[in-house]
């Protein structure tokens, strides 16, 4: 049955669509004005996996804002409208933008053509993680839980399945503007070769570690940890909003005090509010640990991009994995 919520899109979408049409050339008031190709991106990694290899060629734009937790954004008509007149929509995962999948099924497709970057990649079970610390010889009644086993959308966060990201894009660029194909590429290659630099950078700083659990305030690092032989240890799932109950947060103490854990990571968009509480029953410090699910213009401004704030992220793990 269709929430209120799909009921509204499907509803006013044909209205945004229409209120923009007919200039008397058949283009739409909102039309892109130039011969660039003009691709919509949900969220920071999309728009920067994107705009590397665009380069010059096209207009990127970001469609959810770096300053607003994406997990639970919805579009407006006024961007159902925008990602209709695109000739990209770029996104990562139906499990991570769950909107898309109605909006699919209202645009027209002839026009815009919409990009899982994360298409070919096999999603992990959100739950794996949360359950690979607790201790052996625990009732399995104890940990009985009603789970959704909602697919983890994080992929971005590994440097390699990135790169898998980064050419799903590419090739659906290179089909919009064939024109452009060898430019496209040439920009894609080296961008990719970035990212196999940050890959071994984290293989080569990592060898050496003394210990591979981690804290986290929510599930979002499970293919970051897998790529390097981690564990992630989370307080809550894949969404940052959920709240841990006072059983799994008195696990969590004796987890961390049993492996010596001094550190617990919370986000830049998310409250540290969970991270501080456990953080002062463990007398750990709090650190964060980008799941670049958004990076403001100021940052951006600074210098900051996906690879320098993955590097960052390398350099806070460490606080965890080194005595």
């Amino acid at each position: 049955m269709l929430n209120t919520y799909k009921i509204l899109i499907m509803s006013l979408i044909v209205l945004v669509i229409a209120a923009g049409c007919s200039n008397g050339n058949g283009e739409t008031s909102e039309e892109k004005d130039s011969d660039k190709l003009k691709i919509i991106t949900t969220f920071y990694p999309m728009y920067e996996f994107t705009k590397n290899v665009a380069g010059d060629k096209a207009d990127v734009e970001l469609l959810i804002p770096s300053t607003i937790e994406p997990h639970d954004w919805e579009p407006t008509p006024k961007d159902i409208g925008n990602i209709q007149n695109a000739d990209l929509f770029v996104y990562n995962s139906d499990d991570m933008e769950t909107w898309v999948a109605d909006i699919e099924a209202s645009i027209n497709n002839d026009k815009v053509s919409v990009v899982e970057a994360s298409k070919g990649i096999e999603l992990m079970d959100g739950e794996e993680e949360e359950h690979e610390h607790e201790e052996e010889g625990h009732e399995e009644e104890e940990h009985e839980h009603e789970h959704s086993h909602e697919a983890d959308p994080h992929v971005w966060l590994s440097p390699v399945l990135a790169q898998h990201e980064v050419q799903t894009i590419t090739d659906a660029i290179v089909k919009a503007d064939p024109d452009n194909k060898e430019y496209y590429e040439t920009k894609s290659s080296e961008y990719i070769e970035q990212l196999k630099a940050l890959d071994e950078k984290y293989k080569t700083e990592l060898a050496d570690k003394t210990s591979n659990e981690f804290i986290t305030q929510h599930t979002a690092f499970s293919y970051l940890a897998k790529e390097y032989g981690l564990v992630q240890v989370p307080i809550s799932g894949i969404s940052p909003s959920e709240e841990p109950s006072a059983a799994k947060l008195a696990e969590l103490k004796t987890y961390a005090q049993d492996h010596k854990i001094k550190v617990i990571y919370f986000e830049e968009l998310t409250s540290s509010k969970v991270a501080d509480t456990l953080a002062k029953e463990l007398g750990a410090d709090t650190e964060v640990l980008n799941a670049l699910e958004g990076l403001s213009d100021e940052q951006q401004k600074a210098g900051e991009n996906y690879i320098t704030v993955m590097e960052d992220n390398l350099e806070q793990l460490k606080k965890s994995l080194f005595e």
